[in-house]
């Protein structure tokens, strides 16, 4: 399906962004990415476009002879941040999702892929899909939880409107891997501890007593994820991309330490939060409807991170960090 095609991929430089790049290459496309980073590590066959997709005007110009779009360009950040800067998520992801998606259908794009999160989740042990809005999200990610299910009500107002219906949600979970966002003040839980540890930090003081469980999946699995999304059920029905297991923050450290070859002392700090205590997303939906298995464990995944962090420590500081640059406009797209 996507030989030939051109296709944008906003935030094509991050987490997700950049994998799903190497892919629709594979699969043949002509890909442009967007993002207010450096094009550090981008393929020579890709345009590169720098600019701010709170900026509608921008959103229209980048979207021209477009024909399929996957919007993952986002805030990023911890549950701390979270809760001291709710304005940053909030108001940035509204402009972002909101414009790039009227620019799309503007633009008369063909297929559009919203990536959602499992923020939108209200609070729950196992996160089904059509449990979404049987409550708000839970506090600590009240804000980014509102501003995606904005998005996610933006793509339904938009089939029933216009009918335009070829658009495909995915709620990933705690997604990790290279290009991920190693900034100890935002980054969040696997991202966060591997660069404490690398740093040689001992004791090593972690939120919680480490007993919250939650849902890892790495990158590349999510960006298959996607493209397969897009092929197979682009109908403004979300699903959840994840690793359908759970492993406990106690899990995670303890395989941090075994692939980076540290030990030092960890204390565990149980005034700060760790959030719910299970987290899980039910992946059975992804499984049926776009045939979605998740492949990479995560220990493999631990190690292929570290040892794209280990190459790249020059440039992890280079990202674009929304919490410390002021929106430059709050116009939206007419």
């Amino acid at each position: 399906m996507y030989k030939g095609k051109r296709v944008l991929v906003t935030g094509g430089t991050g987490l997700i962004g950049r994998p799903l790049v190497s892919m629709l290459i594979e699969a043949g496309a002509n890909v442009k990415i967007v993002s207010l980073d450096e094009p550090i590590d981008i393929p020579k066959n890709v345009e590169f476009v720098k600019g701010d997709l709170r900026e509608g005007v921008f959103c229209r110009k980048v979207v021209e002879k477009i024909d399929f779009v996957f919007h993952l360009a986002g805030v990023k950040g911890s549950i701390g941040i979270g809760r001291k800067q709710g304005a940053s998520f909030f108001v940035n992801y509204l402009l972002i999702n909101t414009n790039m998606m009227e620019a799309a259908r503007l633009a008369g794009v063909e297929r559009y892929l919203f990536a959602s999160s499992i923020c939108v989740y209200p609070p729950a042990e196992i996160f089904v899909e059509q449990n979404a809005w049987n409550g708000p999200p839970q506090q600590g990610d009240s804000y980014a939880g509102w501003a995606k299910r904005m998005g996610e009500l933006q793509a339904e107002a938009y089939k029933e409107q216009y009918g335009w219906d070829k658009i495909a949600i995915v709620r990933p979970v705690n997604t990790y891997g290279p290009y991920d966002d190693f900034n100890p003040k935002t980054a969040l839980v696997i991202p966060a501890l591997l660069r404490r540890v690398l740093d040689g930090e001992d004791p090593l003081i972690v939120w919680g007593d480490g007993s919250a469980v939650r849902d890892f999946v790495f990158s590349g699995d999510v960006a298959r994820g996607m493209l397969l999304a897009l092929e197979k059920y682009a109908c403004c029905d979300p699903i959840n991309l994840g690793s359908g297991s759970g492993f406990s923050i106690k899990e995670i450290v303890r395989m941090i330490l075994e692939v980076t070859g540290k030990s030092p002392k960890i204390v565990w700090d149980k005034e700060k939060p760790s959030g719910i205590k299970f987290r899980v997303a039910d992946i059975s939906k992804a499984r049926e409807k776009i045939g979605f298995v998740p492949v990479v464990t995560l220990k493999e995944g631990l190690r292929e991170t570290l040892n794209w962090y280990l190459k790249n420590k020059d440039v992890i500081d280079k990202k674009y960090n929304v919490f410390t640059k002021e929106c430059t406009s709050n116009n939206l797209v007419g």
